[in-house]
């Protein structure tokens, strides 16, 4: 391969999948200092796909189980927003089908802005199936967050347009006619509660963006509604709005305080 460029080098390089390839020893043997810097970062990436792949397949551990079982259409449910002072709890129910490959998915929270919103476009082409709930903070004052948080994922469930036939949720247990798992940090270990964690997260955060338009006193586009040093310093300076949370301190004992005046 020696009379080859690099230019050529490289985009054989990148057609090669694993180190059978009748090209890669011969490649390997090529001394060029550029060669070999190419080698190295290939094999780094290679490593780096590998082990994606591994976690993958790992993630879909409780999905294959409970195929091999019978069941068809396995949706993972999710939530997210259960402790920020502002904004509604958003959960998600994604049903994904059975040949579905997203290497590098994870819990929502591990992943970059970036990631997440390529992977919630990925997710939202290649679902079978998915719903999507909404709690105002008026109902979580009303019902408390945990209470909200099993309401949505709830109607979740409902709003999707495939009924499933069992349920994995993270940590939670819900009261449903369907069979079901509850995973204690399923986000991270289940593929479907991972894409749901995806799909919550995106569509919550856009919905923050949104109110940052509206009040942009307390940077709701950054903190997303956590109780961040700016947001209290807000809440300090402007009051609360509608879209606080009434139930969680310090804005219930502002508004205690705003009634005994």
């Amino acid at each position: 391969m020696e009379n080859a460029t690099l230019k050529e080098i490289k985009d054989i390089l990148d057609n090669i999948t694993d180190k059978n390839d009748p090209y890669w020893e011969t490649i390997k043997e090529d001394d060029r200092v550029g060669v070999k810097k190419m080698i190295a970062a290939w094999e780094k990436q290679r490593e780096k796909e590998l082990q994606l792949h591994a976690h993958f397949l790992k993630m879909c551990t409780y999905e294959k189980e409970i195929r091999k079982q019978g069941y068809t259409y396995i949706a993972g449910i999710d939530e997210v927003g259960r402790g920020p002072l502002a904004g509604p709890v958003v959960t998600a129910a994604v049903i994904l089908p059975e040949n579905f490959y997203l290497p590098g998915i994870d819990d929502s929270k591990k992943l970059s802005e970036a990631k997440r919103e390529q992977f919630y476009e990925i997710i939202q082409k290649e679902a079978v199936s998915i719903g999507v709930g909404i709690i105002d903070p008026a109902e979580i004052d009303r019902i408390n967050i945990y209470e909200a948080t099993k309401k949505g994922m709830l109607a979740a469930v409902q709003n999707l347009n495939q009924q499933p036939d069992f349920l994995l949720i993270d940590a939670m247990r819900l009261e449903v006619p369907y069979p079901s798992r509850s995973i204690v940090k399923g986000d991270s270990k289940s593929v479907s509660i991972a894409a749901a964690s995806i799909i919550a997260k995106v569509t919550r955060d856009e919905m923050m963006r949104e109110l940052d338009k509206e009040f942009p006193a307390y940077c709701f586009a950054r903190n997303m509604g956590y109780g961040t040093k700016e947001h209290l310093l807000a809440l300090d300076r402007e009051g609360y709005t509608i879209h606080h949370r009434k139930s969680f301190s310090p804005i219930k004992e502002m508004a205690e305080e705003n009634r005994s005046k």
